[in-house]
């Protein structure tokens, strides 16, 4: 028979653990659970590293912010001139563009009896010259007349082509008169129509043919050679002061 009292016993010890059997746990240290920079003797002062510590925090933050990465820009105060030129280059061609688009009586009258002497010293240079090359007479008749004009002879071409190639200089005056490329259409119809009034007062108006052919392509020729010219003029720098 199995003896009771030996089975309890065993059990006893089984369940039971020997004060030896367990590890020896060291002691419990309160002040590693405190949080780092407080003082266990006194709780509501800081200690020496942890002001340390936040000292360093702070100057690493500030050099943080202080030093430049290499992808960041910062203002140059170098570039306040330049915006300053544009802005006022800017202002310039504003004032420019103003001035050019008031109504000036006295500068246009006056750019008309310019073109207007202009054209009519040429063509008396230009008979001067025909005078010369080919013997021709120099009278006024050769600018305020149809007399000489006739396009299917070669001496009225001598006239004709002084005509014409007045046309091709005053283009060159036109450009430097009047400098506006959109103005030289009006420049050259008023040059026109003033010498045909000159015509009609001196000798009555104009009825032959080969007249109106020659003095019509001569306007055409002022009008596109001039245009270009001015354009040209138009596109060149303005200069600033």
């Amino acid at each position: 028979m199995i003896n009771r009292k030996n089975i309890t016993q065993r059990t006893a010890i089984t369940t039971s653990p020997s004060k030896s059997s367990r590890p020896n746990s060291p002691a419990f240290d309160h002040t590693a659970c405190q949080p780092c920079g407080t003082n266990t003797s006194n709780p509501g002062t800081i200690s020496p590293a942890s002001s340390n510590l936040s000292s360093n925090s702070d100057n690493n933050n500030n050099s943080s912010i202080a030093s430049p990465t290499p992808n960041q820009h910062f203002y140059q105060p170098a570039s306040e001139p330049s915006r300053n030129t544009s802005s006022t280059a800017s202002n310039n061609t504003r004032n420019i563009r103003r001035s050019s688009s008031q109504f000036h009586p006295k500068l246009i009258t006056s750019q008309i009896i310019a073109l207007q002497s202009i054209h009519y010293l040429i063509l008396s240079i230009l008979i001067q010259v025909n005078h010369i090359l080919f013997g021709s007479t120099i009278t006024i008749d050769r600018i305020f007349t149809a007399d000489y004009i006739n396009i299917w002879s070669a001496e009225g071409w001598v006239d004709g082509g002084a005509i014409l190639l007045s046309s091709i200089l005053g283009s060159v005056v036109l450009a430097i008169v009047v400098e506006k490329s959109k103005k030289c259409l009006d420049f050259a119809v008023t040059l026109f129509i003033i010498h045909l009034l000159l015509c009609s007062m001196y000798n009555g108006f104009p009825a032959s043919f080969d007249w109106w052919i020659i003095h019509v392509l001569g306007l055409i020729i002022l009008v596109l050679l001039g245009e270009c010219l001015c354009s040209k003029v138009e596109l060149r720098d303005i200069p600033l002061l």
